[in-house]
Order: structure tokens, then sequence, then C-alpha cells
């Protein structure tokens, strides 16, 4: 059995940090001490009325021994958890059974089972708070059907013994209390996450805006001002400059890998520039973290193409629609377009940058990869993948 000071041991660790349920399990021993003082005085009051006194004793010395051990491993959160948990539910029902030897049929009938159901309810609390209400009223129900077998006999009146009730609104009380413990933990960890990553946005974000991105404009205008050959490192300074402030701007997607789902509109914006416009839908496109990447790189190599061979002055458009079954993603350029045959000519080359980056990727999640293009009429992609059950994720 544990002790005073056994109730201030260290919180149990996991691999994520402090397990949100240790005030639990130390409560939980807390009443595993109590429970034992309970059964203590019933062993004491009944000893004589037993068949076996002897015994009894020694049982329950193997009673107090197992409390101790199941105290300390609680408390400490050595050992495998669940595996005691499971032992403890053994040990319970063994001793409550043992009451077939230590007392008279008359005897069980007329008195609560030894070593008391009082005593017997600490794996209850343990199984809900390790596996939840629904194993913890399960074990409630097998402490008192074991308690019915000792007994020889079912009973339901409620009026008279309430113990069923009781045992199965601990079970249920107790895996609730430490399910909303653990949620609780993981809202909490998750928004020191995301302020923790704000943070350092901010702080890179004042550092490459007060260092890299001011040389670059800088440079750009310079070199704007100067003309002739610098021109062409004007153009090329500022295109880092815009590529920068994107990356700064998106860096809150690539903080947080823990989400299982991303809204696509955020990680597409980082795409916009002033020769790329987007058109994004007023509400979050929430999708599977990997189909959101293979979209995204979809995308960039769709707009990679209108920088290479749509023309130095050509803009591109991308629309995003959130059509429920499925997400559609439009990339338009007014650039020159393609020449028929042009692609097929790529291909035998071995350019096959569209069939792999593009279509490849879009196949391989379900979806499709549509090109329209007319020679001076400009491109269009149009990249659809289909949901799972309505929603990714």
């Amino acid at each position: 059995m544990t002790n005073g000071c056994a109730v201030y041991a260290e919180p149990v660790v996991t691999a994520r940090g402090p397990d949100p349920t240790a005030p639990l399990w130390r409560a939980a021993q807390a009443f595993r001490l109590l429970s034992w003082l309970y059964a203590l005085g019933f062993q004491i009051a009944v000893n004589s009325d037993l068949q076996r006194p002897g015994l009894a004793w020694l049982l329950f010395a193997l009673l107090t021994g197992w409390s101790v051990v199941c105290a300390v491993v609680y408390l400490n959160g050595f050992g495998a958890r669940a595996r005691w948990v499971l032992a403890e539910i053994a040990v319970v029902v063994l001793l409550m059974w043992s009451n077939k030897i230590v007392a008279s049929p008359h005897w069980a009938a007329e008195n609560q089972t030894w070593p008391t159901t009082l005593w017997a309810s600490n794996p209850t609390i343990s199984a809900a708070l390790q596996f939840g209400p629904a194993t913890g009223m399960l074990t409630g129900l097998a402490v008192i059907a074991t308690n019915f077998a000792v007994k020889q006999y079912v009973s339901l009146n409620l009026g008279h013994n309430a113990t069923l009730i009781i045992e199965v609104a601990l079970g249920l009380a107790v895996g609730m209390a430490a399910q909303t413990a653990r949620r609780a933990h993981d809202q909490l960890q998750h928004a020191a996450r995301l302020s923790a990553a704000v943070e350092e946005r901010e702080r890179l974000s004042r550092h490459v805006h007060d260092g890299v991105i001011q040389v670059l404009a800088l440079v750009a205008k310079r070199g704007r001002e100067i003309g002739g050959a610098t021109a062409e490192l004007a153009e090329l300074a500022s295109e880092q400059e815009r590529a920068l402030r994107r990356l700064v701007s998106s860096a809150e997607f690539s903080l947080d890998r823990s989400a299982a789902t991303v809204d696509l509109r955020t990680l597409l914006s980082r795409r916009e520039n002033d020769r790329v416009s987007m058109s994004l839908p007023a509400t979050a496109v929430m999708v599977d973290q990997h189909v959101a990447a293979e979209l995204d790189a979809a995308v960039a190599n769709a707009l990679d193409n209108v920088r290479a061979h749509a023309g130095p002055d050509a803009r591109a458009f991308v629309v995003v629609e959130d059509l429920g079954d499925a997400v559609t993603v439009s990339i338009r350029d007014d650039g020159v377009g393609i020449a028929p045959g042009r692609l097929e000519e790529a291909a035998r080359q071995g350019h096959i940058g569209i069939s792999k980056s593009i279509v490849g990727r879009i196949v391989s999640l379900g979806g499709s990869a549509r090109l329209h293009t007319e020679v001076g009429e400009g491109t269009e992609w149009e990249l659809s993948v289909p949901r799972r059950d309505g929603r990714h994720g």
C-alpha cells in the first residue's frame, strides 16, 4: 500500500512530456490507501467469523504488498502501465474469488465479498485512467460479475445494493476525466508550438527584412537607375527579393508538421507576385498535408513553365475551387501558347518535366490534369483531386 509521501512523487513523464493524467494517478493512489484502510478495518472486524482466518490474514498480507507495488509503479511511471493495469485486474479478481476458500457460503451470501468491494474498485479506476471510460465501465462490470459469482446469486435490486451503478459510474467518470485531461494537454501543447512558431517567424522576418531584403531592393533600384548591363542584375535581384518575401510570409506552413491537414490557400498564396495573381475561396480549403504539398509542387512547376516559355511579359492567374467532393486548381497564362506537337516532341527528346512534375503528381493522388493551349492564346492547366469521403484527412 502507498504511504503519505507517495502522493508527492514526481509526475509521470512520457515521450511527449509530463503525463497530463499524472494528478489523477496520484489521486487514485490516495483512494487506494483509503480503500486499504477500509479493507483492514473490515478484516479485523470479520476475521473471527471467517472459515480460515489464518489464510485470510496471509492473503491480506499479499493484498497489502500488491497495493504497495501498484502505488509505486503508477506513481513513478516505470514499466508498461497497460500490462500493470491488466495484472491488477487479474489479481483483484483472484483475491475476490478466494472468498470461496476463506469464508463459508452462508457468510459470503450475507456479507460483502472479501476483501471488500471498495478495495476491488481500484482496477476500475486504473483501467479508466489508462484505457478510457469504456474499458473502465467494463472493468467495473467484471468486478461486479465476480462479486455475483462468489455470492452465487445475482441481485439487481438497486434500491438495496447500488454497487453495480457505482462501479459503472466510477469507470465512466474517471475515464472521461482522463480523456479531458489528455485532450486539454494536447491543445495546450499545440497552442504553445504555434506561439513559438509565430515568435520565431517574426524574428526571422525582422532579420531578413532588415538585412537581405533591403540589400536586394537597393541593388534592384540602383541597377535600374544605372541601366545597361546592370539592368539584368537588377531584375535578378528583384526576383530574389520577391522570393524571399514570399518565403517569409509563408513560414507558418512549414513550422507545424504535426497537423494532418492544411489550408491549401495558405500554401498556394506564397506563389503570388507581380506576375502571378491568385483567386482563392473565402473559406479554408483543408486537405491532407501530402495532397497539399503535391498540388503546390504541381502549381509551382506550371508557373515555372510560364516564366520560362510563355514570354517575358506573360502573366499567370491561379484559381482554386472547393467543390466539396473535389478540389480544383486552374493555372492560366496569357502567353504565347504551345505549338501543336511540341509536347510530344519534348517527350521524344527526353524532356518529361510536364508528364512527371505535373501530370504524374496529380494522377498519383487519384486526380486528373488537363492542358488546354493554342498558339497565341496562352495555356491553361486544370488540376483536379478528389476528396476521400468528402474530406481529405
